[in-house]
């Protein structure tokens, strides 16, 4: 097991490696790790990313209060929303939050990734739909979140940027380099006229695939608020449940907020997502 040294050299690691990459500026973005149900490690608030030693990294409580940091140094405000997944996601071990360029330029836009386009980004990502903007630092951005958390592993941030979760802090880093990624050739194609989206039986065949390698985590594509069930990463799942919209918003860009569905539909979309994880 590796100690709470190692671990806050590692963020230092990955927060350098966010900062060389382009996906924070300045003092921009935020990174934790659960240690257990009660303590975590995070990121302090007013330092770059990218200089950071482990002396600078804070130990916090699940309601992200300091249990442990070095003068001069205290939590990101913007803990409330990494605690949020925490609390949701008993599976997720590391969040991370940055700014990437392209992802984030989707995010602004109010687009959201939805488009299957390369193998990689339907296997591991599927729909990264787009959480309703909120004031920084408040309880807004964790409230508008939480929302996703069942059925997503990413999201962006309306008119803020990225955050990503896993099971331990390579994998979530990595999951944002692949919203990165993706938000790029998808941009890029656009550029060239618009990408060739995968069809349906094709999307079908690459989850298959996903089953197959066990990978960890939620298949974010199995309910998607954001597109109207056309050539989308839900693979044919987007049938009428009564009292869920048929769609949030059209290819492209968002129109509406989608309603709360109610509990039972709720309960409906969670048997549809189990069955095609094969649970």
């Amino acid at each position: 097991m590796v100690n709470e040294y190692e671990l806050k050299k590692q963020i230092c690691d990955i927060g350098k490696r966010i900062y060389n990459r382009n996906m924070v500026a300045a003092n921009d973005g935020n990174i934790s790790v659960k240690l257990n149900d009660h303590e975590f490690l995070c990121t302090p608030t007013g330092v770059s990313k990218g200089f950071m030693t482990p002396d600078y990294i804070c130990r916090v409580n699940e309601k992200g209060e300091v249990i442990q940091a070095n003068p001069g140094f205290k939590p990101s405000s913007e803990i409330k929303m990494h605690m949020r997944v925490y609390a949701k996601r008993p599976d997720v071990g590391s969040v991370v939050h940055a700014h990437p360029v392209y992802a984030t330029s989707f995010a602004i836009a109010g687009i959201p990734l939805t488009q299957p386009i390369m193998p990689e980004a339907v296997i591991a990502l599927g729909c990264v739909p787009i959480a309703e903007y909120g004031t920084p630092s408040t309880m807004e951005i964790p409230d508008n979140v939480e929302k996703y958390l069942p059925y997503y592993d990413a999201v962006l941030l309306e008119s803020h940027g990225a955050l990503t979760w896993s099971t331990d802090l390579l994998s979530a880093y990595l999951k944002m380099e692949s919203v990165e990624f993706y938000a790029q050739l998808l941009y890029q194609s656009k550029m060239l006229g618009g990408p060739k989206e995968f069809d349906q039986k094709t999307v079908e065949r690459l989850y298959e695939i996903r089953r197959q390698m066990g990978l960890p985590g939620k298949h974010p594509a199995n309910l998607c608020q954001n597109k109207d069930g056309h050539n989308c990463h839900n693979c044919g799942l987007h049938q009428e449940i009564p009292g869920m919209p048929a769609s949030g918003a059209t290819t492209g860009s968002i129109t509406s907020t989608p309603k709360e569905p109610a509990p039972e539909v709720i309960a409906e979309i969670t048997k549809r997502v189990l069955e095609q994880l094969g649970k």
